[in-house]
């Protein structure tokens, strides 16, 4: 146990104070090995500590995730079900918003509809109203048309003027007061004569110059209107001459004659341009007339005849006055006997209802069957005194 196994410098190494070293060593390595033992084990606690710590914190955090998670789904769920009712309550409203403005719409539609109709069907006869009076236009523009040629052509004219004329003789005088293209005995035919009550007729020309008149009015200048103005004096104041000349016969005619202008527009321009030819006209016993002035002067002669004609019938309306008092005369006396008549059937028809009432009071007797002589009345004063017999002397009994 003593033997010197090693030297350690100048120490001696004996193998049991190695032994001895080997066990106090391994035992230190042991202490130290139990020291780290230890040491490892009190940190891995602290580890596992710790983890717990961790897994419990992590346990609470994913419990309380769990639970704002939870309430997150169901106010997710109540935004849902609100969201969802909003949307219903929307969808409704747009419903009826759209149905209403559908009704609206369809209403108007409806309306404008029939205001279109309407509306068309005005234009329609507004249409055929101005389509007539297009064709009133076509129709009179034809007529204007045939009138300006006819009254560009003088004898055209002139017949134009004579129908006229003659119109209006013929609508106000009677048969055989007038006549046309009679004869005068100087052999000259005045277009019209009316004869008054001398008999003497009196002279009515319906022949005017017009030239003059329309070249004043298609006259643009001051120079030409001058020049169309002097020829309408000419033209009209030759006229009058050859009236006056032709138509004034001393003690055949009347001493005035008329000239026939046939145009109310013309007669007013030349009484308001031309004064000058009109008082010229009336010193040579020349009246113009317009269509309605003759239209007048027609009326008035017809007056005049007809007071002629009353004055030449005054005896005979005298006789027949006399005549009139004479049947009046004889009308009364007819009339009184009439009368005295009358008052006879009216006596007759007194009588008449005596004897109906008579009938009626016995016929009202036999529907009682009562038969008293009692019971019969008096005559009236004014009977006849027939007494009617009865018809039963007594009272019918029971089996008879």
């Amino acid at each position: 146990m003593n033997e010197t196994l090693f030297y350690l410098g100048d120490w001696p190494v004996a193998t049991g104070t190695a032994i001895v070293t080997f066990g106090l060593a391994a035992l230190a390595l042991l202490a130290v090995i139990a020291v780290a033992v230890a040491r490892g084990s009190r940190s891995g606690s602290d580890a596992a500590l710790a983890q717990a710590i961790r897994a419990t914190e992590l346990e609470q955090r994913l419990a309380h995730l769990m639970r704002v998670q939870h309430e997150a789904t169901g106010r997710v769920d109540a935004m849902g079900m609100a969201l969802a009712g909003r949307q219903a309550e929307i969808a409704r409203a747009m419903t009826e918003r759209l149905d209403s403005v559908t009704h609206r719409v369809g209403q108007s539609m409806e309306q404008s509809t029939r205001h279109t109709v309407d509306s068309l069907r005005a234009l329609h006869e507004r249409l055929g109203i101005i389509d007539s009076a297009q064709q009133n236009l076509t129709d009179l523009t034809a007529q204007v048309t045939t009138l300006r040629d006819v009254l560009s052509n003088k004898q055209s004219r002139g017949a134009f003027g004579q129908g006229r004329m003659e119109a209006i003789v013929q609508d106000g005088m009677p048969k055989g007061a007038y006549a046309f293209q009679y004869t005068l005995s100087t052999g000259k035919r005045p277009d019209c004569v009316v004869f008054l009550p001398d008999q003497r007729p009196l002279c009515i020309d319906a022949k005017f110059p017009l030239e003059a008149i329309t070249a004043l009015h298609a006259a643009r200048t001051e120079t030409e209107r001058r020049f169309a103005a002097q020829r309408v004096r000419l033209d009209v104041m030759r006229h009058i001459t050859d009236i006056a000349e032709k138509y004034l016969i001393p003690g055949e005619t009347q001493d005035t004659a008329l000239m026939f202008v046939p145009s109310e527009s013309v007669y007013a321009e030349i009484h308001d341009g031309f004064d000058d030819i009109i008082q010229k006209a009336y010193r040579a016993r020349i009246v113009l007339v317009s269509p309605s002035l003759l239209m007048l002067a027609i009326q008035v002669m017809q007056q005049i005849l007809k007071d002629a004609r009353m004055r030449d019938a005054a005896d005979q309306i005298r006789a027949e006055v006399l005549n009139l008092g004479d049947d009046l005369a004889r009308l009364r006396d007819r009339v009184l006997k009439l009368q005295s008549h009358f008052g006879q059937a009216e006596e007759d028809v007194r009588q008449i209802l005596i004897s109906a009432d008579k009938i009626e009071r016995r016929a009202a007797r036999i529907d009682e069957l009562d038969f008293t002589k009692a019971e019969t009345p008096a005559l009236a004063p004014e009977d006849d005194g027939a007494d009617i017999p009865a018809l039963f002397p007594r009272k019918l009994q029971a089996g008879e």
